[in-house]
């Protein structure tokens, strides 16, 4: 089956109450448990924003890795959290992303994983 992320970036949801983001943390739960019983649960996780980021990392003139200390990435948009799936078609992407879209309150993004065999002969 496909493999899809179900992402939301932290510059689309509004500053919260610690009280509200443990009741988003309670209902986004309820649906990760959903997501574990339905058996397309891969892995998933949140509360990531620009003072999560420990390093960037980029090819230096030598042909060596450069990496540079802190968040560096030049765009107010950061990952906020995610949830991976695998299920058979996007429409079963979407309904988990509507129902975590629901559940949280703010929007969500699918993705696709793309097909790695593309790339062999």
């Amino acid at each position: 089956m496909p493999e899809y992320i179900i992402a939301f970036n932290d510059e689309w949801v509004a500053e919260h109450t610690l009280e509200q983001l443990r009741h988003k943390r309670d209902t986004s739960m309820a649906v990760t448990k959903e997501m574990k019983d339905a058996g397309v649960f891969v892995y998933g996780n949140g509360g990531i924003d620009a003072s999560t980021a420990l390093f960037s990392v980029e090819l230096g003139a030598d042909g060596e890795p450069v990496f540079t200390d802190g968040p560096y990435v030049e765009t107010k948009e950061h990952l906020g959290g995610f949830f991976v799936i695998d299920v058979p078609d996007d429409d079963a992407a979407r309904y988990w992303a509507g129902r975590m879209s629901v559940a949280l309150d703010w929007p969500q993004e699918v993705h696709r994983f793309p097909n790695m065999d593309r790339f062999d002969d």
